[in-house]
């Protein structure tokens, strides 16, 4: 008896299937982005496959490439989060939808604010992957020049087990672009004492420079400027900012050489280009 159900049931959910099939083949393809908001909620739909949600994961994302692919569609991009989010309902294992879906969102629609809230749903769903943080600190870094975003991204990219060495330069990078430089010099230090590789080594001793030296500078620049405010001229010479007492001592940079310093502009600077050192 029992097996009689099932097999009914199987039989009405595939005529159900076909039915919407039927119907929706006859909306034109340029009617056809209206009617996906009726798509019902992936996490309800898995209930009607039988433990095949995956199968159906895979359709749907199979459909989708082919509907993104449709230029003729203007109005494609404006359900594609409800799209991919029912694909990752369906099976949120799925890892390639999620990357795809913020391709599509970054570089057809224009979108990375959509491309975050796709990769965002698949770290969520898959917190050891790294590679959705990853993505996500590229497209802020690269796209909106959001370097605080890409920064935020890139240390939740590299606290997850397995993600590459890369993560915590490009995390360095990006809190030097937003003058966190003492996380900048933390992290380009561990990296320097951290790596077997002498290309990396350099790379991060050249960022250790052009770090050491930023936070020199502002020091410097600060010390100028409070001189000129008490004296009404530039200091000849940085040695006055100590016998002045602004500053204990002049500092240097990580070569220890002294800042060249301009008298008649008050501009202090590196001896060295950081990335030609």
């Amino acid at each position: 008896m029992k097996k009689n159900l099932i097999v009914i049931i199987l039989l009405l959910s595939c005529a159900l299937f076909m039915g919407l099939k039927l119907i929706t083949d006859k909306i034109p393809r340029s009617n056809i982005g209206a009617s996906i908001i009726y798509i019902p909620s992936g996490k309800y739909l898995k209930h009607a496959t039988f433990g095949y949600s995956a199968l159906l994961a895979d359709l749907v994302y199979i459909w989708a490439i082919q509907y993104y692919s449709d230029y003729t569609i203007a109005e494609r991009y404006d359900h594609l989060d409800h799209i991919f989010s029912i694909i990752a309902e369906l099976d949120p294992r799925y890892l390639d939808p999620y990357e795809m879906g913020a391709i599509i969102a970054v570089y057809e629609a224009r979108d990375p604010y959509l491309a975050f809230k796709v990769l965002d749903r698949g770290l969520e769903k898959n917190p050891d992957q790294w590679i959705f943080p990853y993505q996500a600190g590229h497209y802020a870094a690269l796209t909106l020049k959001d370097y605080d975003l890409a920064r935020q991204y890139y240390q939740k990219t590299k606290e997850i087990e397995g993600a590459p060495a890369i993560a915590k330069r490009l995390f360095a990078d990006a809190a030097f672009k937003v003058t966190d430089y003492q996380a900048a010099w933390q992290n380009w230090w561990e990296v320097y004492l951290t790596t077997d590789d002498a290309r990396i080594k350099k790379i991060a001793s050249n960022h250790l420079y052009q770090v050491k030296s930023a936070m020199d500078l502002a020091q410097l620049k600060e010390a100028i400027e409070k001189y000129r405010q008490k004296y009404g001229q530039f200091p000849a010479e940085l040695g006055q900012l100590v016998r002045a007492g602004i500053l204990d001592s002049v500092p240097k940079d990580l070569d220890e050489k002294d800042y060249i310093y301009d008298p008649e502009t008050g501009d202090a600077e590196p001896s060295l280009v950081w990335w030609k050192r």
